[in-house]
């Protein structure tokens, strides 16, 4: 496995080809310039090369929860180092034979993955935020750190936002977005925006679950992954996933 890549790395020559078209497609994702990646946080971290990129193996691979692991955590330990706007990309080898898989399916996956991280997390769970993902405080933690997720499929077709070529996560510290919203006043005009990119880049209308962190009716887990229409899980499965591996968060 290799560890965190930044982009205009020497290392770029010891990437597999799988890696380099996944790169190549994100890159021209968030520099499009006629229609502009919706999430504009993203986009600033991207042009001021702040993000980190990761790879590993497929998604219905045992060894792969590891992989991101290991990357997480080498990630969770510097990324106040890599600037306000940092966020960790992780690319996964989806094979072919998954192109078709349901988006559903993906959803399946997404939230074991999930599961399966906190079970080999060595950090305990962050005292002021609950264990209960239907509270509105409630967030994905790991190494102690605290984060907002993203997950993007194959599978999305309405939702563009949500879609790529292989399965990929966008890891965001919860400390970056404290920082983009220090200014509500600026933090509302740019959700504003954020909101008209949506609106112009998917096919289908926003998804209801989108919403603010720590509103009474917010529940983060709901907006990690997005279906490709306006259905969304009624319970979090992150719970039931720990019980079936044998450990409560």
């Amino acid at each position: 496995m290799k560890g965190l890549y930044t982009h205009g790395s020497s290392s770029r020559n010891q990437l597999l080809d799988w890696e380099k078209h996944a790169l190549d497609s994100f890159f021209a994702k968030m520099s499009d310039k006629e229609k502009p990646f919706p999430c504009i946080p993203a986009t600033i971290g991207f042009s001021m090369n702040q993000l980190k990129y990761g790879f590993i193996g497929s998604p219905r691979r045992d060894t792969t929860i590891k992989e991101l692991a290991s990357l997480l955590t080498s990630y969770t330990e510097q990324s106040r180092e890599f600037g306000n706007f940092t966020s960790l990309i992780i690319f996964y080898e989806t094979p072919e034979s998954m192109k078709n898989t349901p988006v559903e399916e993906y959803e399946q996956i997404f939230w074991e993955h999930l599961s399966r991280l906190t079970a080999l997390d060595e950090f305990d769970w962050p005292e002021d935020i609950p264990q209960d993902p239907h509270d509105p405080i409630w967030e994905f933690c790991f190494n102690g750190e605290k984060f907002f997720m993203y997950c993007a499929t194959p599978a999305h077709k309405n939702r563009k936002s949500r879609h790529f070529d292989v399965m990929m996560l966008a890891i965001t510290p919860r400390w970056v977005l404290q920082e983009f919203n220090k200014s509500q006043s600026y933090a509302q005009r740019i959700k504003s925006q954020v909101r008209k990119r949506l609106s112009k880049y998917d096919s289908i209308t926003i998804h209801p679950d989108l919403n603010t962190y720590g509103a009474e009716d917010n529940f983060e887990w709901r907006q990690y992954f997005l279906r490709d229409d306006d259905t969304s899980l009624s319970k979090c499965p992150y719970h039931r996933f720990l019980k079936l591996l044998g450990k409560n968060s």
